[in-house]
């Protein structure tokens, strides 16, 4: 895969297993406190989120997805990172508000189509660093 450059929505740095969801989710009723997908209608149900780098292709679903995903960040439960294909302002404040309640990050990066595919196709461990002006996803070799 290489690295990849995309946009911070929200600094941070974080590695973790890759996961890669096949369809949007809402953490809102779609995930539990304990970090585990719920929704019965997505095809990864079950699958756990926590201290992994989440691949979406975009959320979906609830304002209070907020709330949900910054209380997981505060549990220790949340994914170590969240890589989308388009900014999610709702996630987004989920990890403002964990970072300025509890001092937790959780990394958001954007990248384009193209490069959420190559990331996508790859499997294991990922690193994210994601500074004040751009984001870099990469294997850990």
């Amino acid at each position: 895969m290489g690295e990849l450059t995309g946009r911070t929505v929200f600094p941070g740095s974080a590695t973790g297993d890759l996961l890669v969801l096949d369809a949007p989710l809402s953490f809102w009723g779609g995930t539990d406190l304990a970090g585990r997908i719920v929704d019965e209608h997505h095809p990864q149900r079950g699958a756990a989120l926590t201290g992994r780098v989440v691949a979406l292709p975009r959320a979906r679903g609830s304002s209070s997805s907020s709330s949900v995903l910054a209380e997981q960040i505060r549990a220790g439960t949340a994914p170590a990172a969240l890589v989308l294909t388009e900014p999610d302002a709702i996630l987004m404040l989920g990890a403002w508000v964990a970072a300025e309640l509890y001092d937790l990050r959780l990394p958001i990066v954007v990248l384009a189509e193209r490069d959420y595919a190559r990331l996508v196709a790859g499997s294991g461990p990922v690193s994210v660093s994601a500074g004040p002006d751009s984001a870099v996803v990469a294997p850990i070799r």
